[in-house]
């Protein structure tokens, strides 16, 4: 454990050192952060201890999600969205439900033992998407504007739905968890969304008033500006929690009051918290590779694998394809929608809340299930990312949409992360007009 902070410094520094060099290629800095994490974790190299750092990944990856929900509310035009919102609306409404469904179903049919409410859970903890583990998705001009809306909305708003959705099958599963306090499912669904909003208002009211009125009375130092939203996002968890409600919520509320209080893109002044969300991402996946990922291998069965891949593939793609029917999305595009939902953070998460506050009596198979899921993603979203990106856009060159055709309606597109925006940028990359019947 001695090297454990010289092992992740060395990880950070090294990604950063080739980070231009990975733009456009199959290898994404997720993948490396895990392989090593790998390499230096109790299989391999033994340099980070598992014993010791089981509660240093939940601190940190709970402060990583937060940031990341903050700022990724923070970069959602809500009048653009209102305008092009079929496909997060398919996605989420539709898409989501049906991917817990059809995940629980997988999960009891893989893993006999598990209680329906055991499959449920892991079902729910899959179902987030993390974005940015294909940032040439998201990033790539060519892939019609409308898709690449799609699926980074979709990325920012599945973490913060499933957090009350998770925490209420916790409680139905272990009435006696530190999640449910012994409270009812009902009841612990309303308090962690009603708190979680209510603490996402407050927070996000206060700083966006107190960045409007101090910068036009010119009181905040240059330095001290980006430190007000990324402790505002601090700000959000804390009260909701303090009232038990949901962080998350409240991380993601007080990001999208923040932006509406501000009246613009917050790009500027939330660059601290995307960075800082963005390093915090990087040792977070380290850390997983290392102490998390690194065991659950060693116990790789072939009812983990199947359930994994059937994880990435069946339950995620046939519930989109449901969800399309109807939007004139022709088929190669209801794929490439339904292939790229990575498995990433949030999983990781609530991976480690339900170790840390259920008492389930199947819960290490549930993680090790998650975990095999996760590594997988990292790497097949990884590998698969780019080329597949190029593929599509090529293949949409090749066949013009209809007038009728979804692809053709224009859409303008949220930020994505500063990661993926400064990689677009820094290939000189414009997004070019929508094109008009």
């Amino acid at each position: 454990m001695e090297w454990a902070l010289a092992l992740v410094a060395l990880a950070l520094i090294g990604v950063a050192a080739v980070s231009r060099r990975l733009s456009g290629t199959p290898i994404t800095p997720a993948m490396l952060f895990v392989a090593f994490g790998l390499l230096v974790g109790p299989q391999v190299l033994d340099g980070i201890d598992l014993a010791s750092s089981g509660s240093t990944v939940r601190v940190l990856a709970e402060a990583t999600l937060a940031l990341v929900l903050f700022t990724d509310a923070a970069r959602i035009d809500l009048g653009a969205l209102r305008r092009t919102f079929d496909v997060p609306v398919r996605l989420l409404g539709l898409g989501l439900p049906l991917t817990i469904l059809l995940g629980a179903v997988a999960a009891a049919a893989v893993f006999g033992e598990l209680s329906v409410e055991e499959a449920v859970i892991l079902a729910v903890v899959l179902a987030p998407t993390d974005a940015a583990l294909g940032q040439a998705v998201v990033t790539e001009p060519r892939v019609p504007a409308r898709i690449r809306q799609g699926l980074n909305v979709e990325s920012g708003l599945n973490d913060g739905i499933c957090v009350p959705l998770l925490f209420a099958a916790v409680a139905a599963a272990d009435v006696e968890s530190e999640i449910s306090g012994g409270r009812s499912a009902g009841t612990l669904l309303l308090e962690e969304i009603g708190y979680g909003i209510v603490g996402g208002v407050v927070a996000g009211l206060l700083i966006g008033v107190i960045m409007t009125r101090a910068t036009r009375r010119d009181l905040i130092a240059d330095a001290w500006a980006q430190v007000i939203p990324a402790t505002g996002a601090a700000l959000a968890y804390g009260i909701a929690v303090g009232l038990h409600g949901s962080g998350f919520i409240a991380a993601f509320v007080a990001g999208a009051v923040f932006r509406l209080a501000l009246g613009h893109d917050p790009e500027r002044e939330n660059r601290l918290a995307e960075e800082a969300g963005d390093l915090l991402n990087g040792v977070t996946f380290v850390l997983f590779g290392a102490i998390l990922l690194g065991p659950a291998l060693s116990e790789l069965s072939w009812q983990l694998a199947l359930y994994a891949v059937l994880s990435l593939t069946v339950v995620r793609m046939v519930p989109v394809a449901l969800a399309m029917v109807g939007s004139n999305a022709r088929p190669a595009t209801v794929a490439f929608l339904g292939w790229f939902g990575p498995r990433g953070l949030a999983s990781i998460v609530f991976a480690v809340i339900v170790i840390e506050e259920s008492r389930l009596p199947h819960e290490h198979l549930i993680v090790l299930a998650i975990y095999v899921t996760v590594g997988l993603s990292v790497l097949a979203h990884g590998l698969t990312a780019a080329p597949l990106a190029a593929r599509y856009a090529r293949w949409h060159e090749r066949h013009p949409p209809t007038h009728h055709g979804m692809e053709s309606a224009g859409a303008e597109v949220t930020r994505p992360r500063r990661a993926a925006a400064a990689d677009a940028r820094s290939r000189h990359i414009q997004t070019p007009p929508s094109r008009r019947p």
